[in-house]
Parts: structure tokens; sequence; C-alpha cells
């Protein structure tokens, strides 16, 4: 195997593994918690996925043609701009902001049954949300990245064939982790309300919790 080829293969691998990281894991998990649909939590992998490529590809464009290096001090803002998201996703979680669903009475003969109904245009909201949140991630996991990028690759082209690469492994990653994710969710929310509930308040502790973490990491930094 020749070098390009393994640098490529390399990024396609790293790429998998960067899809894991806790802090994509824990925001993720913020939306999923909304889809009784497997198909729908896939899905929010998916954008989040197409978001981080999208702003990797971007920055990376911007280091190999004007080779511009990003500052250490850009890098631990955007940083604390991922906790302060986490810690707002994690409040909004933990008091169950759940619009997702929206409950109607139907009528079958002479009686009634209440049904809840998820709305396209709710998860269109979801795709939305599971875009930006990757796109944030992908600002803020950049640094390392591009500094990898440019220690290896010897052209633009490889380069981006790199970070094409990178984004497919950690779409295809972060589309499985979220379907995993979505199944305790989505099978518990109608048969296992209370559990359901408590999932939810969990993940939405354990959002802001580690948000609160990399804001106190962050800072530190900044104040040595």
């Amino acid at each position: 195997m020749n070098t390009p080829i393994a640098i490529l293969a390399l990024g396609f691998i790293l790429g998998i593994k960067h899809a894991f990281d806790a802090d994509h894991i824990v925001a993720v998990s913020t939306i999923v918690r909304h889809n009784r649909q497997p198909l729908h939590a896939a899905l929010v992998g998916t954008f989040w996925g197409m978001g981080h490529t999208t702003t990797f590809l971007l920055i990376g464009l911007l280091v190999l043609i004007l080779k511009i290096n990003i500052p250490q001090s850009i890098g631990l803002f955007l940083e604390l701009l991922v906790g302060l998201m986490l810690v707002f996703l994690g409040i909004r979680t933990f008091l169950n902001r759940d619009q997702s669903h929206h409950k109607h009475i139907h009528r079958h003969g002479q009686s009634e049954h209440l049904h809840a109904h998820e709305h396209f245009k709710k998860h269109q909201h979801q795709h939305r949300r599971s875009f930006f949140i990757g796109t944030v991630h992908g600002t803020a996991g950049s640094g390392a990245l591009m500094i990898l990028m440019l220690s290896t690759i010897r052209s633009t082209v490889e380069g981006i064939y790199y970070i094409l690469l990178f984004g497919l492994g950690s779409i295809g990653a972060m589309t499985i982790m979220t379907l995993l994710l979505g199944l305790p969710f989505s099978l518990s929310k109608d048969k296992f309300p209370h559990i359901n509930n408590i999932m939810n308040q969990a993940t939405g502790a354990v959002s802001a919790v580690f948000g609160l973490i990399i804001i106190y990491e962050v800072t530190s930094l900044f104040l040595t």
C-alpha cells in the first residue's frame, strides 16, 4: 500500500473514531430522545455528520490553500462554545421540553382514542439542529485535524480527499450510533413513560455536567 492511500485510509478510520468522542455522543443524545422511529434517529447522526464535514471542509480549504494557521486562543474559544452548547442542550433536555409529538383524539365507531403523532416539520427542525450542532463540533475540532493534515498531506487535492473520507467515516459512524442511541427512547416512550422520563432527565443532566466540565477546563487554560 503506497503512502497516499494509507493516509486517506487513515482519514476514514480517524473519522469513525472521531464520531465517538464523548461530547459528540452526549450532544446527539439530547436530540434522538424525541424520535419514535429508528430511521428518524439515524438521520440525526447523518445530519450531524454532514454539518461536521461541511465545517471541516471549509476550514480545511482555508488551511490548505491560504496556509492559514488556527491560533490556539481561537481553538479554545470554540471549545468554550461547545461547552456552552452542551449546557444549553442539557438544561433544555432536563426540563423535558419535548414538543415533537402532538396528541389528537380519533373517533373509531362509538369510542375515542388519544394518539400521539410525530410531525414532519418537527423532524426538519431536528435535522437542522443536528446539522448546526455538527458544524459547532466541526469548528471546535478542526484544529487538531488541520495540524495532522499539514504534517502528512502533500497536496491540496489529497487534503480534500482526506477531509471527505474523514467526513464519510464520521457520518457513517454517527448514523449507526444515533440509531442505537434512539432505540431505548423509542421503545420506552409509550410503554414505559416513567422510565423514558428518567432517561430524558439523565441525558440532560449528563449533557449539562459535561458542558460545565469543558467550560472549566477551557477557562483554566485561558487563565494559565
